[in-house]
Order: structure tokens, then C-alpha cells, then sequence
């Protein structure tokens, strides 16, 4: 008897559990890329790569109306990125980052046209170019929210709640995106990295124009740190290409000047192409940095080559 009751019990709980449930649809998607990197100051070992992605979404609606997606992405045997967006329709889109991304400052430091990859990449440099934004480090636990303000203006904010030493105190950034002529996409963002004690304030305004199968960007970042003579400012401007539906090529410049007396500017120059076959894409890269981090004795040279496969 006392079974019974068990399985009863059982059978009522999961009816209970799934009557609270909302229906939703689950969507999946895949990437896999092979990437093969060198640079003359690089690592002359093994420089071959690979990095996969498997996506799962899943989205629902709400009795209130409101739109619930939660997205989870792995890499390799580990969570790259989760978060939970919760649309509510006119009054814009809230999402919790649990991992995976950055602010509107890091999320914008250069949004100059590229096909594959910014001229002063850290992929292709080994990780030795200098940032050309001062927003945080931080990628988890951060809220961002979006919302179109009229017809060509859109808004993006972004809060880092403070957390043990990696955030001293909490930063804020917002962003605005106009869109109101045709061809021409104008971004501008302002905010702070309170990572360190030393706080960093960031600008960052771009421009981009496309006619045809031609884009033209240009960005200036102003990052103005409470350390005296550790302000930056980086200026990009890029030219990408469409030859066809398939083929995709761009020009990209990068430069990075220093308040310190003792650092140089780092110059920046790019080339990249994108070729799309189906679910296969093939692109690459090939650049120059002088005076790689603002050190007068350091030059580079660096390329990337991807093969990437999408399901």
C-alpha cells in the first residue's frame, strides 16, 4: 500500500510540475573551425587549432506576454556562454549573462568592416597586440539590456555588478545606435571598468557606410585611465568588399597612441578574406604591427587560415 501511495504521489507531482510549464520551441545549431596561425614573434611550435560550438536555445512565451529565451553554448566539454533574455516586448530586452560575453564598450571597440579579422587581432599576433579599448574583463554574472527608442535608435546598456577583488565596484555603460540614413550606421558608447581600483573612463564612437557591395568604417576610442600617463587612444579604419555572394575581402588600420613619454604608437595594417561555400567557410588574414604594446624594438608579422563548417 504504502507503494502505491509512493507512485501516486509521484505521478501527481509530475503532473503538477508538468502543467506549470510553459510550451517553448528548442532550436540547435553547430560549428566546428580548424585554424592554423603564425607570427614572427609568435610560437614556432605546434600553432595549429580547433574550437567547436554546439548552441541550444530554447524560447518561450509567457502569460504576461513577455518572450523567454535561454541559450546555452558549449565548447569542447565545457560551457562557453549562457544567458537568459527576457523580452518584453515595448519596454525592450533584459538578458542576464551568466558567461559568454562583455559590455557595450568591449562589445563595440571596432566595429570597422573586417572579413575575418581586426588588423591588430590578438589571433593572428599570438596574443600580442595591444587592446585598443580600456572596458572590463569581466564576461559573466552582468546584465545588458536593449531597446529601440524610435525608428533608427536603438539603446544598449550593460551593468557588472562588483564581485570579491576581480570588481572593486560595479560599472556601467550605455551605447546608442542610429540607423536613420539610409546606408550609414552611426554608434556611440560611453561607460567605466571599476575592475581595478584604478578605474578606467571609455568613448567610443563609429561610423559606417555601405553603397553596394562596399563598406567603409571608421572608429575612434578615447580611454582616459585615473593612472597618470596610462590614457589611450586607438583610431580604426576599415574598407571590406563584397566581390560576390561567396567572396568577401577588406582592408583594416589600426593605431593605438600612448600618453607615456616612453611608449610609441603601435600601427596596425590587415588583410582578410571570406570565401562561403554552403556550410563551409574559408578565410584568412595576413597583417603587420609596428611597435607592438608601444615598444619601439618590437615589430610583428602574423597570418590565420580557418576552415569552418556550420550545422
Amino acid at each position: 500500500m504504502d507503494n502505491l501511495k509512493k507512485i501516486g504521489l509521484t505521478a501527481l507531482g509530475t503532473v503538477l510540475v508538468a502543467s506549470s510549464a510553459q510550451a517553448a520551441d528548442i532550436t540547435m545549431s553547430a560549428t566546428s573551425k580548424i585554424t592554423y596561425t603564425g607570427a614572427d614573434n609568435g610560437d614556432d611550435g605546434n600553432t595549429w587549432s580547433m574550437s567547436d560550438s554546439i548552441s541550444f536555445s530554447t524560447t518561450g512565451e509567457m502569460d504576461n506576454g513577455f518572450t523567454i529565451t535561454h541559450g546555452i553554448e558549449l565548447d569542447g566539454p565545457a560551457v562557453d556562454a549562457n544567458s537568459i533574455a527576457i523580452n518584453t516586448g515595448d519596454m525592450g530586452t533584459l538578458t542576464f549573462v551568466g558567461g559568454g560575453t562583455t559590455g557595450v564598450i568591449t562589445q563595440w571597440d571596432d566595429l570597422t568592416p573586417n572579413a575575418n579579422e581586426e588588423a591588430h587581432a590578438a589571433g593572428p599576433f599570438n596574443g600580442t597586440a595591444s587592446a585598443v579599448h580600456g572596458g572590463g574583463a569581466i564576461t559573466h554574472n552582468l546584465f545588458i539590456y536593449d531597446y529601440t527608442i524610435t525608428d533608427g535608435v536603438e539603446l544598449k546598456a550593460s551593468y557588472n555588478p562588483s564581485g570579491l577583488a576581480a570588481s572593486v565596484e560595479g560599472s556601467t555603460e550605455y551605447g546608442i545606435k542610429y540607423t536613420g540614413i539610409d546606408g550609414l550606421t552611426v554608434y556611440a558608447a560611453m561607460g567605466e571598468n571599476n575592475d581595478a581600483a584604478a578605474g578606467v573612463d571609455n568613448v567610443n564612437f563609429a561610423a559606417i557606410y555601405t553603397a553596394g557591395a562596399m563598406s567603409v568604417g571608421f572608429q575612434t576610442n578615447d580611454i582616459d585611465h585615473a593612472t597618470s600617463g596610462s590614457d589611450r587612444d586607438a583610431t580604426m579604419i576599415g574598407i571590406s568588399y563584397a566581390v560576390s555572394d561567396d567572396l568577401s575581402v577588406s582592408l583594416n588600420t589600426s593605431t593605438v597612441e600612448h600618453e607615456s613619454s616612453t611608449l610609441d604608437d603601435q600601427e596596425a595594417t590587415g588583410v582578410s578574406f571570406s570565401y562561403t561555400s554552403g556550410g563551409m567557410t574559408v578565410s584568412g588574414s595576413y597583417g603587420s604591427m609596428d611597435n607592438v604594446g608601444g615598444s619601439g624594438t618590437v615589430d610583428n608579422n602574423a597570418y590565420e587560415m580557418n576552415v569552418a563548417f556550420a550545422f
